[in-house]
């Protein structure tokens, strides 16, 4: 007590103190992010306007919303940054350019959206521009929010015509003359015959060409614009899975075991011992399975082959009331019980029309009592006449896609359908009209045809997870934080061929990616990759979905040219075909066809009707550099060896047909133009994403 009495009498002390604690634990963040003045809301800066940070996430979120959580942060991040980006970098240029939609193209197009919506429309049928007028003055008066929301409209209408304008603007410079048009059409229409030799890469050993680091280095100068990177990092990482022991597998497989007998239990009460029946008794195996399962599925009737296919023979065969197991099928142990067996159609045609409610799946604003009476009076209608039934689907129905059928559903068996839905159309006869209900509403249903009746099994199974023990769990955690910490100490590759771990590499690992190879969406190591205060060799451990994972950072590369190691998997291919080219013309000798092809012990091939628009060498492929050189050649002429795609080529030029002159190319020249400025807006905006000063920080919030 004399304790508690010093400690209230020393609060505020105590307090100060904690505080200053706090406060020097935060000095070194606030200093590092640029003291107590700065705070970066920027997601990014685009040729020096800001895009706000804040906003940027609402966009992001709204994205996800609207994709319905199909799509990772990372993911819509990415997407909503494409749009903005290209977003403002149009309006720099219409701002630039000083375009602007007038409000007539405005209205043309309001006119054009609003055209069938009855609500602008006289009793002629047809857009009337001063209903329009009126609605907006009403909403001006009556709701600020939906006027608002108005303007926003014509706002987004505004910046969609002045986008429309500037790519109009593009197209319109683009486009192709009549001579690039009879180009076009020769290139089409002007065909050769030619015979050819050809050496395939491949009759030159591998081992043969060396292609060393300086040859790449060399490459990548000549290419800069091929080889420029963002800054990249190299991982190396040993995957730790959480699985089940022996000893856990047998311990599920014991739990299961045990729900077969019946047990006592004390019930508070009455005050006295109740026996709870087992699996093997139980009069009830679905309310079982839903208490006692890992896996709650449907009880419903199955044929054979839609039973596991390693055990089907035995659960199909089995007597009512008889048990089966437990038996492993994938990670899961399980018991099957017998329930019911009987002679089902494996296929059932049937129609049905749909009357949903409010608070059903398909949703709805009748009440349930209107919905019942509504389905149980036109059930009435079609049992005295069925050829009506499709009639009332089309206009009754709230299924859509059956409505479009006239509420056909086709043929279905069993496990396609809502369970009552399916114990309807399976169990009655051919012709049988009926109300069901099910989550979705009331059904009108219309048996029409099925298919033989054969066995049917109705099995209740209760399933028990293999999964890790809280020791094995524990035994895992202490073996992968004795690895990290030995790792950090040493190379994380040698500790983990001293403990007979596997290691995975990972090269150039970019700021804003997501994923790593072999174990799927990590966003977290890649943010500690990139972090300031990481550095190469630095370990970390992270949590996967299935255990764990050891990383260390093995390189560290910044913004410039990729490095000799990280284009090698590019460039050796490249370099390597150069130089077995240039080994396979030194040995290329003699002066005519048939004297190459027995220098090289090459057949002779032949190609008709080659031309430059499809340059394709039958029994070689697409060789554009060799048919093109071949064009140059006079009947006749055999070429010199010609580097090609898949070998070195000597051509001979059998025959050059010139297509017929035309009185106009100006179809060609069109249809050039068409083609060019299909690309053209998507160019154009590309180049101005180059060209732009971007500043990205989208790496630092996500």
């Amino acid at each position: 007590m004399a304790v508690l009495h010093n400690i209230r009498q020393k609060s505020a002390l105590i307090i100060v103190v904690i505080g200053f604690a706090l406060f020097a634990f935060l000095v070194p963040s606030i200093i590092k992010n640029g003291g107590f003045a700065s705070k970066n809301n920027s997601i990014a800066t685009v040729n020096g306007e800001d895009i706000d940070r804040i906003e940027f996430a609402r966009q992001v979120e709204a994205y996800q919303q609207n994709m319905r959580g199909n799509i990772s942060t990372t993911q819509a991040v990415n997407r909503v940054w494409e749009q903005l980006l290209s977003q403002k970098i149009m309006e720099e240029q219409i701002e630039d350019l000083g375009i602007r939609a007038e409000k007539s193209q405005i209205r043309q197009v309001i006119k054009m959206q609003m055209s069938n919506n009855p609500q602008f429309l006289n009793k002629a049928g047809v857009f009337d521009e001063n209903k329009l007028k009126e609605y907006i003055a009403s909403i001006k008066q009556t709701s600020p929010q939906m006027y608002q929301q108005w303007l926003n409209y014509e706002g987004g209408l505004a910046e969609t015509a002045s986008q429309n304008i500037y790519a109009n603007m593009i197209r319109a410079g683009v486009g192709a003359t009549l001579t690039e048009g009879e180009q076009a059409y020769k290139m089409e229409n002007n065909t050769m015959d030619l015979r050819y030799v050809q050496v395939p890469y491949s009759s030159i050993p591998d081992d043969e060409v060396e292609v060393s680091k300086k040859d790449i280095q060399s490459y990548i100068n000549d290419h800069k614009e091929e080889f420029k990177t963002e800054a990249s990092r190299n991982i190396e990482y040993v995957l730790f899975e959480e699985k089940a022991s022996d000893e856990d597998k047998e311990e599920a497989k014991n739990s299961l075991n045990e729900l077969l007998k019946n047990r006592i239990e004390f019930n508070s009460v009455t005050n006295s011992n109740d026996t709870i029946a087992g699996f093997k008794t139980t009069d009830n195996a679905e309310e079982f399975v839903n208490v006692n399962s890992d896996i709650q599925e449907p009880l419903r009737f199955r044929f054979k082959n839609q039973l596991p296919k390693e055990f089907a023979d035995k659960l199909f065969n089995l007597e009512k009331g008889e048990v089966f197991g437990p038996y492993q099928e994938g990670n899961y142990w399980k018991l099957s019980k017998m329930v019911e067996t009987k002679k089902l159609s494996d296929s059932v045609k049937a129609s049905h029309i749909l009357l949903s409610y409010k608070g059903t799946r398909a949703g709805g604003d009748r009440t349930q009592p209107e919905a019942k009476a509504l389905a149980d009076s036109l059930a009435n209608v079609v049992k005295q006449n069925k050829s009506k039934f499709e009639k009332l689907a089309t206009e009754f129905s709230d299924d859509p896609s059956a409505k479009q059928n006239s509420g056909d559903l086709g043929y279905f068996g069993p496990g396609q359908m809502v369970p009552e839905f399916e114990d309807y159309a399976l169990n009655n006869p051919v012709g049988s009209v009926g109300v069901v209900k099910t989550d979705f509403g009331y059904h009108v249903i219309y048996v029409k045809e099925q298919t033989d009746k054969e066995r049917a099994v109705k099995i209740a199974t209760v399933s028990r997870e293999i999964e890790p023990s809280e020791t094995t769990r524990n035994q895992l955690f202490n073996e992968v934080t004795k690895f990290e910490m030995a790792a950090r100490e040493d190379d994380i590759a040698e500790q983990a061929k001293s403990s007979n771990y596997k290691v995975r590499t990972v090269r150039n690992v970019k700021a804003l990616d997501e994923n790593i190879p072999g174990v799927g969406e990590q966003r977290r190591v890649v943010q500690w990759a990139f972090n300031d205060d990481t550095d190469k060799g630095d370990v970390k451990r992270f949590d996967t979905s299935t255990g764990y994972l050891v990383a260390e950072i093995t390189e560290k590369h910044g913004k410039g040219l990729m490095t000799p190691e990280d284009a090698s998997s590019k460039i050796i291919p490249i370099l390597t075909k150069e130089k077995k080219a240039a080994l396979i013309k030194e040995k290329i000798s003699g002066k005519t066809l048939a004297d190459v092809s027995k220098n090289q012990n090459k057949v002779i091939q032949t190609a008709k009707s080659v031309n430059l628009s499809s340059p394709t060498l039958a029994g070689a492929g697409n060789e554009p550099e060799v048919v093109g050189a071949v064009y140059a050649l006079k009947e006749g002429e055999t070429s010199k060896p010609i580097v090609g795609n898949k070998g070195v080529y000597v051509v001979e030029l059998e025959k050059k047909s010139e297509a017929p002159a035309l009185d106009s190319y100006l179809p060609f020249a069109q249809q050039q133009t068409s083609v060019r400025r299909q690309m053209a807006t998507s160019r154009a905006l590309d180049a101005l994403k180059d060209k732009a000063e971007i500043e990205d920080n989208r790496a630092d919030f996500y």
